[in-house]
């Protein structure tokens, strides 16, 4: 059998060219023409207010923190289950992070415990669209409301993906996205701000330039520029840019493939997971399905264990995903909250298959019936 990595980068065939263009322009720095033509794409696809790219999801994190002004003592509520940089942008700041626990049917935040959470020196909640599928925006957007709270979604997963037909990233007062090579768009390392406060926007767009009115000055609005406030390099390369933009024109058919694919495994693993031998994932009816994972969650570490060596020694390459951020080295001895089952039950556990655009139909089959296979064995541990 060929080998299956757990991802493949998708090329489109125009990336290449369009860096040609870029690079000839004669304006390959941060926001050029191939960036605008990005920004205005999401803004006028997607309704989103105001778009600015970043070199990544953490970039565009660090800038949502800024923005909402986190400060020192500032308490700011994140699932544990999530990526180090959902944590880190508001460590940065000197913000305390109050760790939130995973739900039972599916790994993002469970929203009912959220403002049990909340103190006086709440600031912020950031919840995180775990494999592109909503949390529950209503009920974290009234809780921020009750409390006067900023909302920053972690949409790096949820490009395209929606929650009661409200594109994910464009409901609280922020959206980060992701374009890192693992997600369903990319353009190798990049990321994107979505304001949707206007409060917010003339200040964002100094923050992205390093601290200044640059961008106002390139508009006409002022007659010269400097340094009116903090901020850092956040803008990436035009050549990035150019490099999104293929990929952006052909997100249709990118995002067609990888539902379809994600369709293929829910209906092959589909019988075992009604007999209960593992859980796939769960799509709550307010929620959309972007493909950007497909995942198993096993009855133990043991059993997950046993499955991914099963696999590798087939040539397929699934992989696990997040370790609980509030029992990592670097927070473990600040964390001082009850435990967090469900986020240590998903660190434990939970399996990712390969999905990605040029993974064939047979393919998929293929690991579908080596999974089978694995499940058939009577050695397994904790088999039904």
């Amino acid at each position: 059998m060929k080998q299956i990595p757990f991802n493949k980068p998708y090329l489109t065939g125009k990336e290449a060219h369009y860096i040609y263009q870029a690079v000839y322009s004669g304006k390959i720095s941060g926001n050029g023409m191939f960036t605008k033509k990005c920004q205005t794409f999401f803004e006028d696809r997607y309704g989103f207010q105001k778009c600015l790219l970043t070199t990544s999801c953490t970039d565009a994190l660090e800038m949502a923190a800024i923005l909402a002004n986190i400060q020192p003592g500032d308490e700011v509520i994140i699932p544990s289950y999530t990526f180090v940089s959902t944590a880190l942008a508001f460590v940065r700041q000197g913000a305390k992070i109050v760790f939130a626990d995973s739900r039972a049917d599916h790994p993002g935040i469970d929203e009912s415990t959220i403002e049990g959470l909340v103190t006086s020196k709440t600031k912020a909640i950031v919840p995180v669209h775990y494999a592109g599928v909503a949390c529950d925006m209503d009920q974290i957007m009234s809780i921020a409301g009750k409390y006067n709270l900023i909302v920053i979604e972690d949409a790096a997963q949820a490009v395209d993906s929606f929650y009661k037909g409200k594109p994910l990233g464009g409901i609280g007062h922020f959206g980060c996205f992701s374009f890192h090579e693992t997600k369903n768009i990319q353009c190798g390392e990049g990321g994107m701000l979505v304001i949707n406060d206007e409060r917010y926007t003339k200040r964002a767009e100094i923050i992205w330039e390093k601290g200044t009115n640059r961008a106002e000055f390139f508009r006409g609005e002022v007659n010269k520029y400097g340094w009116v406030d903090t901020g850092s390099s956040f803008l990436p390369s035009d050549m990035l840019a150019a490099f999104l933009y293929a990929q952006i024109e052909n997100l249709d058919e990118i995002q067609n493939r990888r539902n379809a694919i994600w369709l293929q495994y829910n209906n092959g693993l589909k019988p075992l997971a009604d007999k209960g031998y593992f859980r796939t994932p769960y799509i709550p009816d307010y929620a959309a399905n972007n493909g950007h994972m497909f995942y198993l969650v096993t009855k133990s570490m043991d059993e997950r264990t046993q499955l991914i060596h099963f696999l590798k020694e087939k040539d397929i390459y699934p992989v696990f995903h997040y370790q609980s951020l509030h029992k990592s080295e670097f927070y473990n001895a600040k964390y001082q909250g009850k435990e967090l089952l469900m986020a240590d039950f998903y660190t434990d556990c939970l399996l990712r298959l390969p999905l990605y655009y040029e993974l064939s139909d047979h393919d998929v089959d293929s690991i579908i019936n080596q999974i089978i296979s694995f499940y058939k064995d009577p050695n397994v541990t904790n088999k039904n």
